[in-house]
């Protein structure tokens, strides 16, 4: 029995068709089709049962996903253990942000690539909040301030943000002294998030209101400048535009809460060598393994 067969199953079990699974795992899907006709012929019954709309595990199906699953995992590890130290193989798969992940962290994705010739990785550049074990991740790098869950969270760095506005906008409608003023503002967000600031050593946090969102920060970073409301950026990406004075700081005696670079992966108890030598490589190039106050 073919362990490809087996995880290609996997992956189509999860996902809940050939399509998505065949995105997950980087082939055809005439490929995962021919893996999953295979493994059938093999076992001598129908796993799946498939229309033009949906794909769903038979009875049988879903008593032998449990068994698959296990056996790709044992693989796995068994793989990583008999590797010469440092070697890694087999199949990463990133979720990382848009608005960061292009721009801070493939160079260190490309530079693990460099170093581990066997491993293949795929990363998928998203601003969206991915369900890592829905979606079939491996891990995720995520930025800000992470909310409690089931996941498992490795503090990388720090991230840094300022409250801006564009000298138009302070113009006509005044800047906010203290993060009760804010209520009365325009706030460029994301969705409906928080932002958290600090009076002294105590954290404040506010709930803006706006009529602009968008799900990237370059989009955010835009608003700004046009005079749209007040955004919360991070500083690496809005060097240029407090340079040339096309946005202004606000608030400096609110300063925002420092956030944080975080490596997530699903609930196990002991992480991926490949999840690890990730975690390693993001922490040598953005700065600390300790977490000063933000969740884990």
């Amino acid at each position: 029995m073919d362990i490809e067969d087996l995880q290609t199953f996997v992956e189509v079990a999860d996902a809940g068709g050939v399509s998505p699974a065949a995105l997950r795992l980087g082939i055809s899907k005439s490929m995962v089709s021919r893996r999953l006709a295979r493994l059938e012929t093999e076992l001598g019954v129908q796993l799946l049962a498939r229309n033009t709309r949906s794909t769903t595990l038979t009875e049988a199906g879903t008593t032998f996903r449990e068994y698959a699953a296990r056996v790709c995992a044992e693989i796995d590890v068994a793989r990583e253990t008999i590797l010469p130290a440092g070697d890694l193989r087999g199949r990463l798969r990133i979720a990382a942000p848009l608005t960061f992940g292009p721009t801070h962290f493939a160079h260190v994705l490309a530079d693990m690539a460099r170093r581990h010739p066997l491993l293949h990785i795929h990363t998928y550049y998203t601003d969206r909040f991915v369900d890592l074990i829905a979606e079939g991740y491996d891990c995720a790098i995520r930025v800000g301030y992470l909310k409690d869950s089931n996941l498992v969270a490795r503090y990388i760095g720090p991230i840094h943000g300022t409250l801006v506005a564009s000298p138009d906008y302070v113009r006509m409608n005044g800047a906010p002294e203290t993060p009760d003023d804010l209520v009365t503002h325009q706030a460029l967000m994301q969705g409906t998030e928080a932002w958290q600031f600090m009076d002294g050593d105590k954290i404040v946090t506010v709930n803006p209101q706006g009529r602009f969102k968008a799900d990237n920060g370059a989009a955010l970073i835009a608003a700004a400048v046009a005079g749209l409301g007040i955004g919360y950026l991070p500083d690496n990406l809005i060097q240029g535009d407090l340079a040339s004075g096309a946005l202004v700081p606000i608030m400096a005696n609110y300063p925002p809460r420092t956030a944080g670079i975080y490596v997530v992966r699903p609930p196990g108890q002991h992480p991926a060598r490949k999840i690890r030598a990730l975690t390693e490589m993001l922490i040598e190039c953005f700065g600390s393994s300790q977490n000063p106050g933000a969740p884990a």
